[in-house]
């Protein structure tokens, strides 16, 4: 469905990509992770075309997405790491805009509208401004508005940013729903205990390269896995995190 190959990209000579490759499937779920730098938001950003990469190409069903990117993008959901919308917009005139921009059949997009907002608790905040919703709101209208058209590859990039429980509960559902009815899906993230749950695959990135790549069911058979909190700080992290939280204390108990 979606594959990378060895996407590498620089601003002027820094690295921030290097050699990156991987492939989506239907039914998978491919979670993208890494300390802060390493170079994830600069993948999605390529992923999604906003961004083209120095070398290497994104392939989807084949095809070169520079090839046709508006015909690529009709078909991607994404959601991004900012919510950044129209703030004068209410929750349902921005969901109509992106169903409209989408070429949605107008007479089914309003009843898919109100049937979203229901099911993620926005109904009775549909026609107040977005400038009033909380974080958590925003988010719900870009998890809708990333599913509206019914993409067949989902990028998320830290979508559970700003969710409640229950959100957070019906998202991590949501997910695993998705792959199963056929969706390819990209999930960058720092929650890893959801990255281990909801995902079939899993990249750790450090300093913009792969240092692991394959379905957790191999990491967990070759490497001995127990969790992917502790795989990740032993393969990321020059300094233990527990390490590091013990100086921390010490030097807070010595300040006091």
């Amino acid at each position: 469905m979606l594959e990378a190959i060895s996407l590498n990209k620089r601003y002027a000579t820094i690295p921030a990509v290097s050699g990156v490759s991987f492939s989506i499937l239907p039914h998978q779920v491919l979670g993208y992770v890494g300390p802060n730098g390493s170079g994830k938001s600069t993948t999605v950003k390529m992923i999604t075309g906003l961004l083209q990469p120095s070398e290497g190409q994104i392939l989807f069903r084949g095809q070169n997405i520079r090839d046709d990117l508006a015909g690529y993008k009709r078909r991607l959901g994404y959601v991004p790491e900012d919510a950044n919308l129209y703030p004068y917009l209410s929750g349902y005139e921005y969901l109509e805009l992106v169903g409209q921009l989408r070429g949605l059949n107008p007479r089914q997009l309003g009843k898919r509208i109100e049937e979203y907002l229901r099911l993620f608790y926005l109904h009775s905040s549909r026609h107040v401004a977005i400038a009033t919703y909380s974080k958590g709101m925003r988010q719900r209208i870009l998890i809708t508005a990333a599913l509206l058209h019914n993409p067949d590859i989902l990028i998320f990039d830290e979508p559970l940013s700003g969710l409640d429980v229950t959100s957070a509960l019906v998202f991590r559902h949501l997910v695993e729903s998705l792959s199963k009815n056929g969706k390819a899906i990209f999930y960058c993230s720092h929650v890893l205990e959801v990255v281990e749950k909801v995902c079939t695959h899993v990249i750790v990135l450090r300093k913009g390269k792969v240092v692991v790549y394959g379905s957790l069911e191999e990491l967990r058979r070759e490497r001995a896995m127990q969790s992917l909190e502790r795989t990740f700080s032993q393969l990321v992290e020059e300094t233990g995190a527990e390490e590091v939280a013990n100086k921390l204390v010490n030097l807070t108990l010595e300040t006091a």
